[in-house]
Formats: structure tokens, sequence, C-alpha cells
């Protein structure tokens, strides 16, 4: 079928696609990086390397939670695999963390049902006396149900967050549902609750709970604080429909131990005439006790040990130095992100951009920015590579991932490729977060992403200012 275009569309289209193609000419980047680009593009897609280190990081170490032996032994696995692979300074960086150790978790509703739940502690969650602790449950949907109670409603009773996370691809549900998880259990303290039970900061209708931490207050007492499974909490709240008194008993052993040491592990592709400046790729090592973490964040481990990798087998080299850095301890309280963060304010100032990733295995769905207006042609450029991986072009707000949010607030500049939650959630911080989930196709995108990100970044030939320090007490 013939299409008939108007003659004054088709001189619009012209110029649209010329003017297009000057503005990309005006950017930062010659067209032999673009080319450059489009190629390692093309090997990242089918490079097997990514899934290969997500299948050895969760068969060879396993579970790695702060301070643990599965912690060490990924500071070694890290170590010796980017040795392996060619990378050049590669070493550790001394990190002090916590050490908490969950124990044993155990809870039942006594009356009206007995019936055993689904439960996990939280992390940093406090342990029981011996022999636990039973009693009313009161059920409040939030923090918001929570706070108009009265506190003599309160007291006495364990406090029951009932609100549900809803499923999105931009993880936006769990910001919203997460304030419970890390809230909760210090403001029903501050009530005189004596225990807490949230409904599991997850999308998954499975009888698995989702562990996290949580946060305590030091002018109020702490209380024990455990998730419980989807299917549980529906039965939890259909028993308190019934207008009877519903009891529970919690049985917790979870305790907290010295401080641990552990450690950042870094690596580098050395730049050429600016070597001095960083583009940082960041993901953390760590994982939650319960679980091999392979989305949660063997993955984002993968994604941008891979992508740099790719990038040192590239012609022409990059003039920035890429720099891998692998996070202690990002789940429980950011230790190693801090610890980097607190370096020199001229080891800094070195740090032209950070990205991370930290959200399982892909595919990106958008590539979002936090960078100084004249650092942004080079952005849609990097876009202009990526978009046909079904990449979308976002804004310039973004608040990057934990990791790099230290770096963030000293004003270094931020790119994140967005990768997709829709799904994430479903084993984020359960037991089901194991290799199977993770898909090698939507894994490789992602690397491909990351590494055209990264390689036109170190490439560009104009300057990549900093911004003005973030408030991080705002």
């Amino acid at each position: 079928m013939t299409v008939h275009t108007r003659p004054w569309r088709a001189c619009l289209a012209l110029l649209s696609t010329l003017l297009a193609a000057s503005a990309l000419d005006a950017a930062p980047l010659e067209r032999a990086d673009l080319a450059a680009a489009r190629e390692l593009r093309q090997r990242a897609l089918s490079s097997p390397l990514a899934y290969d280190l997500v299948r050895s990081l969760t068969t060879e170490v396993g579970p790695r939670f702060a301070g643990s032996p599965g912690d060490a032994a990924a500071v070694e696995w890290a170590v010796r695999n980017l040795e392996r692979l060619g990378f050049s300074n590669v070493r550790r960086m001394d990190v002090t963390v916590p050490h908490w150790v969950r124990g044993r978790t155990e809870v039942s509703i006594v009356e009206p049902f007995p019936q055993k739940l689904v439960a996990v502690a939280l992390g940093g969650s406090i342990g029981t006396e011996e022999g636990g602790l039973a009693a009313e449950v009161i059920q409040v949907r939030d923090l918001e149900e929570l706070q108009a109670l009265d506190d003599s409603a309160v007291a006495g009773r364990i406090v029951f967050f009932s609100q549900r996370m809803d499923r999105t691809r931009d993880a936006s549900g769990y910001g919203r549902a997460v304030q419970v998880r890390a809230r909760g259990p210090a403001a029903a303290a501050a009530k005189g609750a004596v225990a807490v039970v949230i409904r599991t900061i997850g999308t998954s209708n499975n009888r698995i709970a989702h562990t996290g931490a949580t946060g305590y207050v030091d002018s109020v007492p702490p209380i024990p604080a455990v998730a419980i499974s989807n299917p549980d909490a529906d039965l939890l709240e259909n028993q308190l429909a019934s207008g009877r008194p519903v009891r529970l008993s919690l049985e917790i052993t979870a305790r907290e131990l010295p401080p641990a040491r552990s450690a950042n592990v870094i690596a580098e592709i050395p730049g050429t005439d600016r070597s001095d400046e960083i583009v940082l790729l960041g993901a953390h090592l760590d994982s939650w006790d319960i679980t091999p973490g392979a989305l949660d964040d063997a993955a984002g481990v993968a994604i941008v040990t891979a992508a740099a990798r790719l990038i040192a087998d590239m012609e022409p080299k990059p003039r920035r130095t890429i720099r891998v850095v692998l996070f202690a301890n990002e789940e429980f309280g950011l230790s190693g992100a801090r610890t980097y963060a607190a370096q020199g304010s001229q080891e800094i100032a070195r740090h032209v951009l950070a990205m991370e990733a930290d959200l399982g295995a892909g595919p990106v769905w958008m590539i979002e920015s936090r960078v100084a207006p004249e650092t942004l042609p080079l952005v849609r450029q990097i876009h202009s590579v990526v978009e046909p991986l079904g990449v979308a072009l976002g804004g310039n707000e973004t608040s990057g991932g934990a990791d790099i949010g230290p770096l963030r607030n000293l004003g270094v500049p931020v790119l994140s490729p967005q990768l997709d939650a829709t799904n994430y959630f479903d084993v984020h911080h359960t037991v089901n977060d194991t290799l199977d989930k993770v898909n090698p196709e939507h894994l490789s995108q992602s690397v491909a992403v990351f590494a055209v990100a990264a390689y036109l970044a170190a490439r560009a030939d104009a300057p990549l200012p900093h911004l003005h320090p973030v408030d991080a007490t705002r």
C-alpha cells in the first residue's frame, strides 16, 4: 500500500531529521565514538560473561550478609574474579559493618483459630525474652492510621500493619510501602506496643516472607518486629474480621554482636589522557542472610563488572578511568557507601559520573540523569545508541541508587539506567531470590546499556562538571 504525504510534511520531516543529526554532531562525542559504542552494544548483547558471574557468585558463595562468613567469602570471590578478568588496581577498602544474627523466628495465631504463620524477623529486630511473648493484635493500615490512634488503644498490643505493596515498573510501589518496615516498629513502640507484625513488603502471593532492615530510635525502647507472607497476612485479616479478639505469639532469638570487618572491592580499567577522572560503576556485594541474592544484587555485580570488562577491549580506549566499586553492606546500613564517600574532597572531585545497578537483572527501560545542563547533550547522545534496545529517555532529577547516594549528595553527577522492577519484588529479600529468576537476555541488555553509557561518558571530550552538594538532612 502506498502512503501519500503532503509535500510540506515531508519537508518538515526532513528538517527534523537534519536538525537531530546536527544536534548530535554538536554534542561532545565524535561519530567514531558513537560507531564504537554501537559495536560495544552488540558485543554486550551476545556476551555470556554477566550470567556466568551471577552463576558463580550464587553457587560458590551464596548468602553473604554483613559480618558473616559468607560476606568474607564474597570479598575473596570478588578480588579473585576481578584479577582473573584482567582489571587493574584491584584492591580492598576496609569497612566496619554491623553484625546482626537472625536466629530463629516463630509466629503463630493463638486465638481464636490457632495457626502457624510464615514469618521472618526484620533486619535489626531485637529478640523476645526467653519463651517469647503473646498479646492481642490491633490492625492498622499504615503509619498514618497508627498515629491517629490514642496511645491507650495500642499499649500492650501487637500492631499489625496490613498495607499491601503495589506492583510497579519503576519501584515506586516499594518506595511507598517500605516506610512501614523502616519506621513502623519505632512508631508502634512509642505508643506502647509490645511487638510489630507487617504484611510483607513484596508483590508475590507465594507463601514466603520478605525481610529487610528496620530502624529504632534512641528515645524509645525497641520491640520485636517481623514480616509475614501475603497469604498469611490475608489469613490474619480474615481472623480479625471475625470480630473476635485475635492473639499472636512471637518467639525471636535475634541478637546484635560486636561490629565486624568487611571491605569494598575496587577495580579499574585505566583511562588514557583523562585517567585522573573517574566514571564509577557501582553495585553491592552483600545480600541478606536468608538468600543467595541472585537479583539483589549478584545481577548488579555482574552487570557493572561485565560492562567494564567489555569496555577494556574497546578501540578507541576510554579516556577516563572506569572504576568498578562493589560496596559492602548496602542491605543493613550502607556502610560501604558511607566509607567510600568519606574519602578526601580531592578524591571525590575526581569522580565525574556515577552509575549503579541494584534493581535486578533488567531489562533497562529508561535512562534518567542528574547532571549539569551542559552535560545533557552527552546524555542524549548516549540515549541515541541504546534507544534501539527499547530504552526511553527520562528526566534530569534522578536520585540514583542507594550506594551512590552519598556521592550524589556531594555533587557527583549521576546517570541512572532504570531496571524494570515489575517482577523484582516477587522475590526481593526472600529465600526465592535464586539463579533461576535471572533472565539471561534481560541481563545482557542491561550490560549493553551500562557499557555504552560508561564508555561514552569516558570518551566525551567536554568536561563533566559537579553539581551543588545536596543537603541530605532536609
